[in-house]
C-alpha cells in the first residue's frame, strides 16, 4: 500500500502521541472508497485498543478458514478498570453467578453485532467508523453516553464469508466507478458471501450453534448477557433503511417492556434519519418468532433484541444506481449503520437504570416459574446419544437440568402422542425446570405449538428440540424435584481379552454413522443385518454393523486390536462374539448379513444448485462422520468419469439441463446410487425412465386439480390487498409433520415405526408404484406443530416423503424433504446415513 508523505507523518504523530488514527488515516483511504479485508480491520481495531484507556480487545476464537474472532469493549475509563465487576453483577442479577445483584444498577450492556452476513460488508465498515466515534473523544455526546453504558462490538461476526464477498469485489470493481446494476461488479457468483465457510448461514444458527462461529460467540454473549442487542444487515438495493420496531408475529413470550424499548430506539432512530432526510421504514417483514436470529435469540435470553437493514447488500458495491434513478453509496450506507448505532448507545444510556432493571425483573420471574405455560419436561432415558446430543445444547446456553431421583406416575404432554399422556419417571430421567435463569429460551425451544399473532412470516414456524431429537419427553404443568446435577455418561475402555470371530455394534445414531465412516476409512470391511437376531444370548437390532474376521483376513493378528482401538477412541460400544451361529434371526454368513460396499462420494455444487443444501451435506461429511466427499460443478458432470464413483448426491437444485447431457440411467443400472434432495426430484419427475410423480393415480390426478380449480375460481374475486394472505393458504413456511415410516427397510433402519419431519415446502409426490415408499404422509395432513396453509393440508395426504426406486443394479434416494436441515434436525441424521451407507448394499 501506497502512503502519501502527509498521511505518513499524520500518522506517525498520531502513534507518538498516543492519539487514535481515525480509520482513514489508518488504512491509508477514506471509508467508503474501498472495502476493507478483514485482515486490515482487525489491525486497526487492535491498534485503537493499545491507543484508547477505555477500549479492550479480546479475541474470542477463529473461523473454520482460521480467521480471528474480535470483539471489543468500550465504555469510560473508570468502567473499563471495573469490567470484570460491571460483568459479575449482571449476571448475578440474572442469577447464572454470585454476587452482589445490586451493583452497577445504573450500567446499562449494548452488544453491537456486525457482518453476520458476509456480503453485507457495509456493516464492518461502520464498525471501525464507530469504534473511532466512541474512543477519540471527538464525539462529546457519545463521550457522556459511556459513562453508563458498556458497548461491546463485533465487527465482524463472519470473516470468511465477508473475505470471500470482498476479495471477489476488489477484483472486480472498475476503476471509475460503475453504478450500472449490470456491471460485474454487481452480480455476485454463486455462491456469494452471505454465508460461512461451510455456507451455513450464521444468523439462523444462534439456538442451534452448529457453527464454530456461533458456539464460540455463544460462550462469551452467556457471559456477558447484554441488555440490548443489534444486528447490522443490508437487504435489496431498492428498499429503504428498516429498523425496530419489528413486524408481527412476535413470539407470545416477548414481555411488554421488550416491545416498548423497542418503540424508543425506533423512534430515536427516526428522529435522526427525519433531520437528514432518509427514507427508513419499520413494523415490516422482519418479524419476532423464529428463535435462532441474531433479534429472537437475545429477546429470549432477556435483552432488548432487533434488526438494523440497509439497502444494498452484496449488488450495491460502491455504488449502484436504484430503480428510482438515484445513486446509493457505500458512504451513506455506512453514515447509515454509524446512525443507528451511535442512537441505539444514546436510548441506553438515556435509560440506563430502567433497562437494568427490567432486566432484573425478567430473570426475577424466570427464576421463580411465572413465564409460560409449562413448569418442567421430561425427557425420558431412552437413547443415550440422543440425551447426549440435547445435554450438549443445553449446556452451550446455559439450560441447567439433572435427573429424577425416584420413580413415579405423572400426567403431561406428550410429544411423541402429541396429546396428554399418563407415563412414569424414572430414576435417572432427565428433568428440566422452568424455575431457572434460562427460563423464557429454555420453553421457546421445548414448546410444542408457537403461538402465531400471524401467519405470515419470516422463517419455519415449528423447530420443537423433542421432534427435532425425536425424543420421548413430556411437558408437565407441575414442577417436580430433580438432582441438582446429571451424572456425565461414563465409558469404560475395552480391551481384547481373547480374539473374536465378530464384533457387532449397534445402529441408531449419527456417532454409529461416524464409527462406520472410521472403520471404511481404516480398511475395515463391515456388514450390517438387515433383520433383528440374536446371538449368545444378547438380542440385536436390524441395522446392527457386524464387523466378521473372515472378512478381515489381511489384518491379521492386527484386526481385533484395530477394532477396539478405533471404537475406544470414539467411546463406541463393541461387542466380541465368539461364533456366527445365531440363535434367532440369520446367521452371521447369511446372505442378509449385507457388505457395506463404501460409498465413493460426488456431490453436486454450482450455480443451479442451493448454496444451503449444498453446505449442510458438505458439512455433514467432514465435520459429523469425518468422511471423504468430491465437490464437483454439477456443470462438469458430463466431463467426469462417474465410472470412478458409486454415489451421486443432488441437492436441492435445478438438474434438468444438466443430466440430459449425461447418461445418467445407464450409471445407475450397472449399480450406480443417487440421493436426491428437495427439489433436485423434479429432475426425475415425469420421466419415462422413473417412476417419480406427483400423483399415485389418474384418479388422485383429477382430484386435486378439481380442488385446486375450485380453490382458484373461489378465490379469484379476492380483493387485492388480501392477496398475500389468500396465497398462503397454499403455503407451508416450516411445519412439523409426523410420518409413517416403515424402519424394516434399509432406509428406515434404527428409527421406531415413525419420523417427525420438517417440511418446508408444498411439493407433492405419489406413491411409487414398483419403489419402496418407506415414508409416507398418510389420511392426517395437519401438521403437528407449525403453520401450513388451509389448501395445502388437502393436497399432502396419501404423499411420499422418502422413498427409494430400484433402477437395474442401481437405486434413486428420494428425500422430497432435507433430513439434514440447518444441521440442527438431529433425528434426519441417521435417515441420511442409511441412504448413504445401507440403502443399495443387497
Amino acid at each position: 500500500m501506497r502512503y502519501s508523505i502527509g498521511l505518513l507523518l499524520s500518522l506517525t504523530t498520531s502513534l507518538l502521541f498516543g492519539q487514535i488514527p481515525t480509520p482513514a488515516d489508518f488504512l491509508g483511504y477514506e471509508l467508503g472508497k474501498r472495502f476493507t479485508r478483514h485482515a486490515q480491520v482487525i489491525n486497526y481495531f487492535e491498534r485503537v485498543a493499545e491507543t484508547a484507556d477505555q477500549v479492550s480487545l479480546v479475541t474470542y476464537g477463529e473461523t473454520y478458514e482460521h480467521r480471528p474472532l474480535v470483539l471489543t469493549y468500550v465504555t469510560s475509563p473508570e468502567n473499563t478498570a471495573q469490567l470484570e465487576a460491571i460483568q459479575a453483577a449482571n449476571l448475578a442479577r440474572a442469577g447464572l453467578r454470585e454476587g452482589d445483584d445490586k451493583a452497577f444498577d445504573n450500567v446499562a450492556i449494548v452488544w453491537l453485532s456486525y457482518n453476520v452476513h458476509g456480503n453485507e460488508a457495509v456493516a464492518t465498515e461502520a464498525a471501525m467508523q464507530l469504534l473511532y466515534e466512541l474512543s477519540s473523544g471527538d464525539n462529546s455526546q457519545a463521550t457522556e453516553w459511556l459513562k453508563n453504558t458498556v458497548v461491546i462490538i463485533d465487527p465482524c461476526i463472519n470473516p470468511d464469508g465477508r473475505d470471500r464477498y470482498v476479495n471477489w469485489y476488489n477484483q472486480k470493481v472498475n476503476t471509475i466507478t460503475n453504478v450500472q446494476p449490470d456491471s460485474w461488479e454487481h452480480d455476485e457468483p454463486w455462491p456469494g458471501g452471505r454465508m460461512n465457510h461451510y455456507l451455513f448461514d450464521l444468523n439462523r444458527d444462534w439456538a442451534w450453534a452448529t457453527q464454530t462461529e456461533t458456539r464460540q460467540r455463544l460462550t462469551l454473549y452467556n457471559q456477558w448477557l447484554p441488555h440490548i442487542h443489534a444486528d447490522y444487515h443490508e437487504q435489496g438495493v431498492n428498499s429503504p433503511y428498516y429498523f425496530a420496531p419489528a413486524a408481527e408475529p412476535y413470539h407470545a413470550i416477548i414481555t411488554e417492556w421488550q416491545r416498548e424499548l423497542q418503540t424508543m430506539i425506533g423512534k430515536n432512530n427516526a428522529r435522526y434519519f427525519d433531520e437528514a432526510g432518509w427514507l427508513y421504514f419499520t413494523r415490516e417483514r422482519f418479524d419476532l418468532l423464529y428463535p435462532s436470529y441474531g433479534d429472537t435469540y437475545p429477546m429470549f435470553s432477556g435483552a432488548i433484541g432487533m434488526t438494523y437493514e440497509q439497502g444494498g447488500s452484496g449488488r450495491a458495491g460502491l455504488a449502484v444506481l436504484t430503480e428510482e434513478g438515484d445513486t446509493l453509496t457505500l458512504k451513506d450506507r455506512i453514515a447509515h449503520h454509524v446512525t443507528t448505532s451511535l442512537s441505539t448507545i444514546e436510548v441506553a444510556s438515556q435509560n440506563a437504570e430502567r433497562i437494568v432493571r427490567e432486566f432484573s425483573d425478567f430473570y426475577q420471574q424466570s427464576q421463580q416459574g411465572k413465564i409460560g405455560n409449562y413448569q418442567s419436561y421430561v425427557v425420558k432415558d431412552s437413547n443415550p446419544e440422543k440425551i447426549a446430543a440435547l445435554r450438549s445444547l443445553l449446556d452451550t446456553h446455559e439450560i441447567q437440568y439433572g435427573e429424577s431421583t425416584t420413580s413415579r406416575n405423572l400426567s403431561g404432554f406428550s410429544y411423541q402422542q402429541n396429546g396428554e399422556r399418563d407415563f412414569r419417571v424414572e430414576q435417572g430421567d432427565l428433568i428440566i425446570s422452568t424455575s431457572q435463569p434460562k427460563s423464557v429460551l429454555l420453553q421457546t425451544l421445548f414448546e410444542p405449538e408457537a403461538e402465531l399473532t400471524d401467519s405470515i412470516t419470516y422463517d419455519i414456524t415449528a423447530w420443537t428440540i423433542p421432534y427435532a431429537y425425536d425424543l420421548d419427553a413430556y411437558a408437565l404443568t407441575a414442577d417436580i424435584n430433580s438432582a441438582q446435577e446429571f451424572p456425565e455418561a461414563t465409558f469404560t475402555p475395552q480391551s481384547v481379552e481373547e480374539p473374536a470371530y465378530a464384533y457387532v455394534s449397534k445402529w441408531d445414531g449419527v456417532q454409529d454413522a461416524r464409527f462406520l465412516s472410521q472403520l471404511i476409512r481404516q480398511g475395515i470391511k463391515v456388514r450390517y443385518s438387515a433383520r433383528d437376531f440374536s446371538v449368545a444370548g444378547q438380542a440385536f437390532d436390524a441395522g446392527t454393523l457386524i464387523i466378521t474376521r473372515a472378512n478381515n483376513q489381511a489384518l491379521g493378528e492386527e484386526f481385533d486390536q484395530k477394532v477396539v482401538l478405533l471404537a475406544n477412541s470414539l467411546q463406541q460400544e463393541v461387542t466380541p462374539i465368539r461364533t456366527g451361529y445365531v440363535e434367532s434371526g440369520f446367521d452371521l454368513g447369511s446372505g442378509e448379513i449385507h457388505y457395506i460396499e463404501p460409498p465413493k462420494v460426488l456431490l453436486a455444487a454450482g450455480e443451479d444448485v442451493s448454496p444451503y443444501g449444498l453446505g449442510e451435506i458438505w458439512y455433514f461429511f467432514e465435520q459429523e462422520i469425518t468422511y471423504p466427499v468430491s465437490v464437483i460443478n454439477a456443470e462438469s458432470l458430463k466431463e467426469a468419469d462417474l465410472s470412478d464413483y458409486n454415489t451421486l448426491i443432488l441437492p436441492d437444485g435445478r438438474y434438468a439441463q444438466i443430466l440430459e447431457n449425461i447418461d445418467l440411467k445407464n450409471w445407475i443400472q450397472q449399480g450406480g446410487k443417487v440421493i436426491a434432495l428437495e427439489s433436485a426430484l423434479t429432475s426425475f419427475k415425469r420421466k419415462e425412465e422413473y417412476q417419480l410423480s406427483e400423483y399415485s393415480s389418474i384418479q388422485e390426478k383429477d382430484r386435486l386439480e378439481q380442488q385446486g380449480d375450485a380453490y382458484q375460481a373461489q378465490h379469484q374475486l379476492s380483493p387485492y390487498e388480501d392477496q398475500e394472505r389468500r396465497n398462503i393458504s397454499n403455503y407451508i413456511s416450516g411445519s412439523i409433520f409426523k410420518l409413517r415410516l416403515d424402519n424394516t427397510h434399509p432406509l428406515g433402519l434404527g428409527y421406531p415405526e415413525h419420523y417427525f419431519t420438517l417440511k418446508r415446502g408444498s411439493s407433492r409426490y405419489g406413491y411409487l408404484e414398483e419403489g419402496e415408499n418407506v415414508a409416507t404422509l398418510e389420511s392426517m395432513a395437519a401438521p403437528i406443530s407449525g403453520f401450513a396453509g388451509a389448501e395445502i393440508q388437502k393436497r399432502l395426504p396419501n404423499s411420499l416423503i422418502f422413498g427409494v426406486e430400484e433402477v437395474g443394479d442401481g437405486t434413486i434416494v428420494y428425500l422430497v424433504d432435507n433430513p439434514l436441515f440447518r444441521a440442527f434436525w438431529q433425528n434426519g441424521k441417521l435417515l441420511f446415513s442409511n441412504a448413504l451407507f445401507l440403502v443399495g448394499q443387497d
